[in-house]
C-alpha cells in the first residue's frame, strides 16, 4: 500500500493513519483509484504545518493534517467522516461558508465566533479560516480545502484588556461600597465587639480573596472554578466539600459578591449546619449553556447529613448577600431554603449574562 500512495510521503502521523484506513468501503475507493486532484491537495494539506483540512465530494469525507487534529479536541475520530456531522453543532454557521466554497467562491475570515462542543461541553471559540475550492484538472469542483487556525485566546486576551480599561476606574469605588456595606451590616447584627470583629475580618477576608485572584490573573473575569475555590480555602481539608461543574466565566462584581456567598454559606455550614458534625456534606454545582445565549445558568449548594435546619425570622447578612446581591449581580433569582435535611441555596440566570461583557 505504502507503495501505491507516494503523495502521502511526509504527511506524519495522519498520512499513517490515512493509508491504515478502510477507504475501500467508502464512496472514495481505494487509495490507488483516488483522482490525482484530491492526491495534489491532500499531498500539499498533509505536508504543511498550518492546521488544514480536505473536504472531498458530495459526501463531504473529511481528511486531515497533524495541525488540525487539535482543533477537534476530543470529538470523536472524524478521519473519513462528513465535514457536517464533525461539526454539526454550528453547521448552521459554517455551512453556508462551505457551500460557497463548493460553488467555487473562496472565503476568508478572521476571529470568526463559533459555539462548539469538543470537550463534552458547548464553548465559545474563535477562528481565522480560508474555505478554498479545489478544482480537476477539467475546472469542476470536486472539494474544498479548510485551513484553519485557532484564534481564541488572542481574541479572549483582547477582550479582557478592553473589559479591564473599563473596569480599573470603576473597581476601587465599588470596592470600597462593598467594604462599607459589610461594615454596617456587620456591626448592626452582631451582639458583641469580639463576634462583629470574627465576623468583620472573615468577610473582608473573603472579599480580598476574590479581588486577589482578579488582579493575579490581570483579567476583568474569572473562572468560576477558582471563584468558588478560593472562597472554600479555608473549609477544605477533610473531602467533605465536593465541587464541580464547567468553566463558566464571571465579570468582576459578579466573582466578588458570589466569593461572599459562598463565604457565608460556609460559614454557616460550619457553626450550624453540615460542617459542623462529623458526618455531614456540602455538594456545590452548577450547569451551564451554550455562551452568550438565552440558556439557563443554574448553580446550587446542598447540604447533607448535618443537623436539622430550622428556618429563622432572622434574616442576616448572609442572606441579604444571597437574597438580594447575588440576585442583583446575576439578573436573575437566588433562594435560600432551611430545608430541614440541610441548608440549600440556589442561583437562576441565563447565559447571556454572565462575563465581563454583560456583569
Amino acid at each position: 500500500m505504502r507503495g501505491a500512495a507516494h503523495f502521502l510521503d511526509g504527511g506524519g502521523e495522519m498520512a499513517d493513519a490515512i493509508r491504515a484506513h478502510d477507504w475501500a468501503s467508502t464512496p472514495l475507493g481505494p487509495l490507488e483509484q483516488w483522482p490525482s486532484a484530491l492526491k495534489t491537495a491532500l499531498s500539499m494539506a498533509l505536508n504543511s504545518k498550518f492546521p488544514k483540512a480536505i473536504i472531498w465530494g458530495p459526501e463531504l469525507i473529511t481528511l486531515y493534517n497533524d495541525g488540525f487534529r487539535p482543533i477537534l479536541g476530543d470529538k470523536p475520530p472524524s478521519l473519513g467522516r462528513s465535514f457536517r456531522d464533525i461539526w454539526s453543532e454550528a453547521w448552521h454557521e459554517i455551512g453556508p461558508i462551505a457551500e460557497r466554497a463548493l460553488a467555487g467562491e473562496a472565503t476568508f475570515i478572521e476571529d470568526f465566533p463559533l459555539v462548539i462542543d469538543r470537550y463534552g461541553y458547548p464553548e465559545r471559540a474563535y477562528f481565522t479560516f480560508c474555505y478554498s475550492p479545489i478544482r480537476d484538472e477539467n475546472g469542476a469542483v470536486c472539494g474544498m480545502m479548510d485551513t484553519v487556525v485557532e484564534t481564541t485566546e488572542t481574541v479572549e486576551a483582547q477582550r479582557q484588556a478592553r473589559l479591564l480599561n473599563g473596569e480599573l476606574e470603576h473597581r476601587i469605588k465599588n470596592l470600597l461600597s462593598v467594604i462599607s456595606a459589610i461594615i454596617n451590616q456587620t456591626l448592626q447584627s452582631q451582639d458583641s465587639d469580639r463576634e462583629a470583629r470574627h465576623a468583620l475580618t472573615q468577610r473582608i477576608g473573603a472579599l480580598g480573596k476574590a479581588q486577589s485572584l482578579l488582579t493575579r490573573s490581570s483579567v476583568a473575569e474569572a473562572n468560576i472554578q477558582d471563584v468558588i475555590a478560593e472562597s472554600l480555602a479555608p473549609f477544605q481539608g477533610d473531602g467533605r466539600i465536593c465541587v464541580g461543574g464547567p468553566p463558566v466565566l464571571l465579570s468582576s462584581k459578579q466573582a466578588i459578591t458570589l466569593a461572599l456567598a459562598i463565604n457565608e454559606l460556609a460559614t454557616n455550614a460550619l457553626k450550624y449546619g453540615a460542617l459542623s458534625n462529623a458526618t455531614g456534606k456540602v455538594h456545590i454545582a452548577w450547569q451551564a449553556g451554550r455562551p452568550d445565549s438565552d440558556d439557563e445558568f443554574r448553580l446550587t449548594w446542598t447540604e447533607t447529613g448535618g443537623p436539622p435546619v430550622l428556618a429563622s425570622p432572622r434574616r442576616g447578612f448572609g442572606s441579604r448577600i444571597i437574597e438580594t446581591a447575588l440576585a442583583h449581580e446575576f439578573s436573575g433569582e437566588a433562594t435560600l431554603t432551611p430545608d430541614p435535611t440541610g441548608m440549600r441555596c440556589e442561583l437562576r440566570t441565563r447565559m447571556n449574562v454572565l462575563g465581563g461583557e454583560h456583569g
